[in-house]
């Protein structure tokens, strides 16, 4: 079993370490300056600039593969150094300081630099930052302490949300939801605020956690990390190659006529359920293994994105996207806190680097196949929008059936 780091003291909410609530409150505030421009971005570029859907999905594309290859270096460098937090810090500057810039873009160009900026810093956080957690928390604590800092993530993108919607709204005048380039502009300066209170919680607040100090520095390479997390990689591989980009369930949402207000009610709802049910789940998994809880969790990934492939009214939809949340608290932070229990702590932050970049590379194949599977490509016209659910569907059963085989032990 992997050697353990000493965790700093604790404190007196759920036992768990002051850097867990730290590094929650930062996501908090970062995903509500985030979320609130973000899911405006796209409106903004397609009804204000005028771009179409092949330079939107360009500039995502260029921007999250970005964001996927360097966390393998930040991650890596985090266990070099034997340092993580002020990597993570920088990384969240990074995003606080170049999303203003959003205020003053008048062109597609204008809007890649900044989102391009936006996920540089992402990259540069991100697998510290998992890492910084793990390092903060005994094993038999890290679900709780990954769900946690799940839901502290998911509330603030919830409240930017709720926000974004507010500011169009009262933009507007009129009650409608039209986004112009004053509401836009005007959410823009919101955000400065929570983007800067996330970067100052977590360099004031946040400890470094001492690393076991290694007699050589650590490659960047697989070959030294532990067999279980690479006999792990490819069944996650093939789940992810069936989890699409979200935004396919939100057009499947708008296929059946769901009007946009009514989405954006649905997406907060979802981000509630996943919000609420990330730290008992975590918890959860602590008491009866990551791996069952994960695999729960992609049963009812599979159920639900069968059910968007036969679905044929909008009411379906919605109930089936709220209840998607439960998906989300079942895996994201366990299957993080499931790659802190499998490595060394001084290798932890490769291993989330890792970790973490073949989810996002595999995710642009993944939306790549649901969008042929869905519309087509040069003269293969597609199977319609039930296709990709379907697909992803089965992917995920063959994925649980796979992790249910896998063995834990060397």
């Amino acid at each position: 079993m992997p050697t353990e780091t000493t965790p700093p003291p604790k404190s007196a909410r759920f036992g768990l370490s002051r850097n867990v609530w730290i590094v929650t409150a930062t996501s908090f505030f970062t995903d509500v300056s985030s979320e609130m421009i973000f899911y405006l971005l796209p409106l903004y570029l397609s009804n204000v600039l005028g771009v179409g859907t092949s330079v939107i999905g360009l500039i995502d594309g260029i921007a999250e593969t970005t964001a996927s290859l360097l966390k393998v270096f930040s991650g890596w460098l985090s266990d070099w150094l034997g340092a993580r937090k002020w990597l993570t810090v920088s990384g969240y500057a990074l995003s606080a300081f170049s999303k203003p810039f959003l205020f003053f873009a008048t062109s597609w160009f204008g809007v890649l630099v900044v989102r391009f900026s936006d996920r540089v810093g992402k990259g540069i956080r991100t697998a510290p930052r998992d890492a910084l957690i793990a390092d903060s928390v005994a094993p038999e604590q890290r679900g709780l302490g990954f769900g946690i800092h799940r839901a502290g993530d998911t509330a603030g993108a919830a409240l930017g949300l709720l926000l974004a919607f507010l500011i169009v709204v009262a933009v507007s005048g009129t009650g409608i939801l039209v986004l112009t380039r004053q509401a836009f502009q005007t959410a823009v300066l919101i955000s400065i605020i929570p983007g800067i209170l996330g970067v100052l919680t977590l360099a004031i607040g946040a400890r470094e956690v001492p690393i076991k100090v290694q007699r050589e520095r650590p490659r960047l390479t697989l070959a030294g990390l532990d067999n279980r997390f690479k006999r792990f990689l490819p069944i996650i591989i093939l789940f992810t190659l069936g989890n699409s980009s979200d935004s396919f369930l939100v057009l499947r949402a708008q296929n059946l006529g769901l009007s946009l207000p009514a989405i954006l009610l649905m997406i907060f709802a979802f981000n509630i359920i996943y919000a609420a049910a990330s730290g008992p789940l975590g918890a959860l998994s602590d008491r009866l293994g990551r791996r069952r809880v994960i695999i729960g969790g992609w049963l009812i990934f599979a159920l639900i994105y069968l059910g968007f492939g036969v679905a044929n009214a909008a009411w379906q939809v919605v109930a089936l996207y709220v209840l998607y949340g439960l998906y989300y608290a079942a895996t994201e932070g366990i299957t993080k806190a499931l790659v802190g229990d499998l490595v060394q702590p001084e290798q932890r932050g490769t291993a989330y680097g890792v970790y973490n970049a073949a989810i996002g590379l595999t995710a642009l194949p993944a939306s790549v196949l649901a969008g042929v599977l869905w519309q087509g490509i040069g003269s293969f016209s597609g199977f319609g929008p039930r296709a990709p659910f379907v697909v992803g569907g089965v992917l995920a059963l063959v994925a649980a059936l796979w992790f249910s085989r896998w063995q834990s032990t060397e």
